[in-house]
């Protein structure tokens, strides 16, 4: 666990600070629901233990998270690419906790082959379900 000393927003990203007097940030444009939100609703947000959390938005990031070394991944460029996909949503349809599949999107984690095949599967279904509207 990563001890928090301070958590700031500004117009282009959220820092924190640990107690030890690191410092790290999260670009919003790296995160569709942050990027498009009102500075109103990113300054509403609540920390916790594990990291950041808008409700308002449904936007999670770990602290964890931040200080990562991040390679983009096939589902960060997937997310990225179509921020109408709504990652919690497609996390709870396939079981899992939105912040274990945002720290996939990021690249912090990796999922198995399985996994990554069973997120893929859920969005093809989203898409087919959209289709038959």
């Amino acid at each position: 666990m990563i001890d928090i000393d301070k958590v700031w927003i500004t117009e282009t990203a959220v820092y924190i600070r640990t107690v030890d007097g690191r410092e790290a940030c999260e670009n919003f444009m790296d995160y569709p629901r942050l990027k498009y939100a009102t500075q109103s609703q990113r300054e509403n947000y609540t920390v916790d233990s594990f990291g950041i959390h808008w409700e308002d938005i449904d936007e999670d990031l770990s602290f964890e998270g931040f200080f990562k070394t991040k390679n983009p991944s096939q589902l960060y460029e997937l997310f990225m690419s179509h921020p109408e996909i709504n990652a919690s949503a497609v996390a709870r349809r396939i079981g899992i906790s939105q912040s274990l599949l945002a720290q996939y999107i990021s690249g912090s984690k990796r999922p198995s082959k399985e996994r990554l095949e069973l997120i893929k599967d859920e969005i093809r279904l989203i898409g087919k379900e959209l289709l038959s509207i």
